[in-house]
């Protein structure tokens, strides 16, 4: 029986977010520090489930006083909630249509999202590793994850937009099954 259980490759994958800023560009960060728990077989989606945990104090905008920020009270509430989890409820599509129906967790609060993504396909790697990759992405509204700061511009607008886009892009791989013994 083929192994069903995935390594998230972390050298190859990122877990990336932007968002507006002033209303006139967007401002885009990463993650560095995050895992997935990805079972199945890519190649049925029905059978795929996985659980991703990002760590909250590893964001990184390249700015050191606004990841401080984001990581406070007023944005990600970081001391209370270090962890933001997505799992996954269904995995359906193919190819360059793939859609990911989970619950989303950030700052405590969980709301069922969809990243609508692509299948990049799987292969072996030089090493004899079998590996597959994934891009997604989902727009929220951080409203309804309880981020309410924002400050009035004088000229009309507000600081930060409502809409956050997430951008995954995933690779796992699998060691090959060890021989079985002849008899």
């Amino acid at each position: 029986m083929a192994q069903n259980k995935w390594i998230l490759d972390k050298a190859h994958s990122s877990v990336e977010f932007g968002v507006r800023h002033m209303m006139i560009t967007t401002v885009r960060g990463k993650f560095k520090e995050f895992d997935a728990q990805i079972n199945g077989n890519p190649d049925d989606f029905n059978s795929v489930s996985a659980e991703f945990t990002i760590n909250v104090g590893s964001i990184d905008t390249g700015e050191p006083d606004r990841d401080k920020h984001l990581r406070s009270d007023e944005i990600l509430a970081m001391r209370t909630n270090p962890s933001i989890i997505f799992n996954t409820r269904s995995v359906k599509g193919s190819g360059e249509d793939v859609d990911i129906v989970g619950d989303l967790t950030i700052r405590g609060i969980t709301k069922e999202v969809t990243f609508k993504g692509e299948y990049g396909g799987r292969v072996k790697d030089p090493y004899g590793n079998d590996r597959f990759g994934l891009s997604a992405s989902s727009t929220i509204m951080r409203s309804d994850f309880g981020v309410k700061w924002n400050m009035l511009l004088e000229g009309g607008g507000v600081m930060l937009g409502e809409k956050v886009t997430l951008y995954l892009q995933l690779e796992a791989y699998r060691t090959p099954e060890p021989a079985k013994p002849v008899s």
